[in-house]
């Protein structure tokens, strides 16, 4: 259940298989709590590994493994980061994606930070 303490930052990887990143403006402080992401298609020939960063800082607790065994549209991964997941106005979210995989697919993120 959410709080009207929490609010959403929203943010897409063009191609979860080529290295990128995408960063997302922090407008409050506050604390990630949880990261979603959403697959726009099938992967291929290995996982995708997506880092959460507060600025340049890894966020403990904050990867995302995306499968590609069996992976297909609409498939949701989570993470419940628990350290270093402190933001406060001004900061900026990175999700990085190593390319492991093959097949162009997006890769859409909700992130939710609780004040």
């Amino acid at each position: 259940m959410r709080t009207l303490n929490d609010y959403f930052l929203y943010g897409v990887i063009d191609d979860v298989s080529t290295a990128s990143t995408v960063r997302i403006a922090v407008p409050d402080a506050g604390k990630v709590i949880k990261i979603s992401s959403v697959l726009g298609g099938t992967i291929a020939t290995s996982d995708a590994t997506v880092t959460a960063k507060v600025n340049t800082t890894n966020i403990t607790g904050g990867a995302l493994t995306i499968t590609a065994s069996g992976s297909a549209a609409g498939d949701i991964d989570t993470a419940e980061p628990t350290a270093a997941n402190n933001v406060v106005e001004g900061d900026f979210i990175a999700l990085a994606t190593d390319g492991a995989s093959t097949n162009t697919h997006s890769l859409h993120f909700t992130i939710v930070v609780r004040r």
